[in-house]
């Protein structure tokens, strides 16, 4: 039975509240904590890597648990609002750090509450995008829905794009700190109606019963898919490319665009950017797949990436006065950035059943958990490069503008970090991809012929 509209507007609801709280984290945390508390930034850098080292071993395991969970309610969705409640009440948290600490205890309070917050959002993470291949049957349902579902998580990350540094100053009266409080707040309630809105209306309709494996099994089945590490390793280049501009971008205009009111054009810009990724995902993707495979709008966007990154780095060393001339490199880049998350979200759906196929297991949970992993790793390496960025030059809050321009060399490695690292990311990952991903539309439509045949 295809999937109701109501169905799909559920999920595509939580897909909104859940990247508004990675959006926050993702974005901000390093932010908070270094520039507006005082933590020294390589401090926070080491904090965001280690925590994503333990979500190596961490997130496949939740894969394994949501796996074997059997109840009433199905496997996912128990977990999925479980997660979610969790989350919500760490991320107010993550964002309300007590006044009364400073130093070593501050130190000490990010790094606990942001392992914290890692752990609580695998909990719903692994679960939401599990259930893509266990309620659809692959093809052009299971294409449409994942379309649906990151054109929703991209509305849910462009909104913290763009309102966030507003709503600060505004809810915390010019007090940052404050206002990020009240903020996270606003945010962690909004993604708690989202998911119950999903759990309520969305029920699991085929999901295939298999053993439950061992922990060791599963990682073994899972390095077996060549095709699942092919688009995990194509994810986290992607992703680590677009999470150091993402961090750095507040910095650009604080401390090199510069001017009292900063803000508001880093809010122009950031609400463009985030209208032109939702019109990626919910209007050029689907035109430019009247014409092309998926996998050729793949490398389109890929090319428009690396146009959108050189224009910056061209317009980052000219009279940048005028924020819309920042539109150019902006256009492409979040254009690219949301038919990429698409896209691979769709290409990882279809390991599943090719893992199926090949190992004799269907491993979902697994697959997705390592989206889940893969995706917070890059923030982490990113969040490690960028705090690494703002000590290298000398960056930070009781930096000026002008100081910072005076300098030379930290608005010059500023620029530098945010462009030509994400091009060597991206030209990495198309030349990973090109070499080793198989599965054309072709090849996904025989495997799936031959999946349904086996279980027959």
């Amino acid at each position: 039975m295809k999937l109701s509209t109501g169905e799909k507007v559920s999920y595509g609801l939580g897909a909104v509240g859940k990247d508004m709280v990675y959006m926050l984290s993702a974005s901000y945390v390093l932010y908070y904590y270094q520039d507006i508390l005082g933590v020294s930034a390589i401090a926070m850098g080491i904090i965001l890597m280690a925590a994503r080292v333990f979500d190596a071993f961490n997130d496949p395991i939740m894969g394994v648990i949501v796996a074997k969970t059997k109840t009433r309610w199905g496997k996912f969705r128990p977990w999925l609002l479980v997660g979610t409640l969790l989350n919500a009440v760490i991320l107010y948290f993550m964002f309300a750090a007590p006044p009364s600490l400073d130093g070593k205890g501050l130190v000490a309070y990010a790094a606990v509450i942001y392992i914290i917050w890692g752990v609580t959002y695998t909990m719903m993470d692994i679960p939401y995008w599990s259930m893509i291949p266990a309620f659809t049957e692959g093809g052009k349902e299971r294409e449409s829905l994942s379309t649906l579902a990151r054109s929703c998580a991209g509305v849910g990350s462009a909104i913290i794009t763009i309102i966030t540094m507003q709503c600060v100053y505004m809810l915390g009266g010019g007090d940052e700190r404050v206002g990020f409080r009240w903020f996270g707040l606003a945010v962690a309630v909004v993604f708690v109606v989202c998911i119950v809105l999903t759990c309520v209306n969305i029920k699991e309709k085929s999901t295939v019963d298999v053993d439950s494996p061992s922990v060791g099994q599963m990682f073994k089945a899972l390095l077996q898919n060549d095709q699942a590490m092919t688009v995990v390793l194509t994810i986290v280049l992607i992703n680590c490319s677009i999470y150091i501009t993402s961090n750095l971008v507040i910095y650009f205009f604080k401390y090199d665009f510069g001017g009292n009111d900063w803000y508001n054009a880093y809010t122009v810009f950031n609400t463009f950017g985030g209208a032109i990724q939702i019109l990626s995902m919910m209007l050029f993707f689907p035109v430019l797949r009247k014409f092309f495979t998926a996998i050729k709008v793949f490398y389109i966007s890929f090319a428009m990436a690396i146009i959108g990154y050189a224009a910056l780095l061209v317009l980052a060393f000219t009279n940048m006065s005028n924020v819309f001339l920042l539109f150019i490199p902006g256009f492409f880049i979040f254009a690219a950035n949301g038919m990429l998350s698409v896209l691979t979200t769709v290409f990882l759906a279809n390991t599943v059943d090719y893992g199926e196929l090949k190992n004799n297991r269907r491993d979902e949970s697994v697959i997705f958990s390592m989206q889940t992993f893969v995706v917070k790793l890059a923030s982490g390496v990113a969040a490690f490069i960028a705090s690494l960025c703002l000590t290298v030059f000398n960056l930070s809050d009781d930096t000026t503008a002008a100081v910072a321009d005076a300098a030379g060399s930290s608005v010059v490695g500023l620029r530098m970090t945010m462009t030509v690292l994400p091009i060597a990311g991206l030209l990495v990952a198309v030349f990973l991809f090109h070499k080793k991903y198989i599965l054309t539309e072709e090849k996904v439509a025989e495997i799936t012929e031959k999946v349904k045949e086996k279980r027959n």
